[in-house]
């Protein structure tokens, strides 16, 4: 048997391929599975123009009830929480709701934000970027998203800045839509604009497999990977769904920063 030698640089991929990989399945959702063909903006856009029926439209099935599944995180063992991508404050809400002591948020979108405010679920809400939120680093024993993931071109910014974030031996939980089920149903995510338009909001292909490798070179570790498919209670909710049977629909993982 003869031991593995280090690779060569030549070996290593460049940083230019591992950005043309990133590229190929941001591009891969729109050139290859959007079946709708609805007119497309940029988040905060999109975020801006869905505030008024967002409560209305997204399923708790999709995300909070996913959560809720997890058996590695004790949320009310949690005494504070970073919401990444906090939107109108409904994962602040379940979290604070779950027994979390304290929880800051940050999005990107001020109509979002001002809803998050009203709700009352947050300490701090802070207007920033994900990849840059401006909060303190190593301070939090919970970082969580939700619903976020498809937006991003990259996922590895958002893996940086959560274990910036989170304390040593803190976790960071993220749920989003499944890359399986963004194929499958060629659906963007999308909502109805005020003059009756379905818009689509940008939205982006990641397969587990880029969420495993964007969280392992930030240098956190798995603890627990869980997809959701659809059954029962989603159909009775959308019967047309039927047809999505067995596909899964939301994916979560949680990952633990042991250092």
């Amino acid at each position: 048997m003869v031991a593995d030698s280090p690779r060569s640089q030549t070996d290593q991929p460049s940083q230019t391929d591992r950005r043309s990989r990133t590229d190929r399945h941001s591009d891969a959702f729109r050139a290859h599975f959007d079946s709708r063909g609805y007119p497309v903006v940029d988040v905060r856009t999109g975020y801006a123009g869905w505030v008024d029926s967002y409560e209305d439209t997204v399923e708790d099935l999709m995300d909070v009830d996913v959560l809720a599944s997890l058996t590695v995180p004790r949320w009310r063992e949690l005494p504070r929480a970073a919401d990444l991508g906090c939107g109108t404050g409904r994962t602040g809400a379940w979290l604070r709701a779950q027994g979390v002591g304290t929880v800051d948020g940050v999005d990107l979108t001020p109509q979002m934000l001002d809803r998050a405010r009203a709700r009352g679920a947050h300490e701090r809400l802070v207007e920033a970027d994900l990849a840059d939120t401006g909060l303190p680093g190593d301070a939090y024993p919970l970082v969580i998203t939700s619903l976020v993931d498809e937006h991003l071109p990259d996922l590895r910014p958002l893996y940086r800045e959560a274990f910036r974030l989170a304390a040593p031996g803190g976790l960071f939980v993220l749920v989003g839509l499944h890359p399986q089920f963004i194929m499958t149903a060629g659906m963007p995510t999308h909502f109805t604009a005020a003059d009756g338009t379905e818009t689509a909001i940008s939205t982006h292909l990641h397969y587990v497999s880029d969420h495993v490798a964007a969280g392992l070179a930030a240098g956190w570790t798995l603890a627990e990977l869980r997809e959701e498919p659809v059954g029962d209670a989603w159909v009775a909710r959308k019967p047309k769904w039927e047809r999505f049977r067995g596909v899964p629909v939301s994916a979560a993982y949680a990952w633990r920063k042991l250092v």
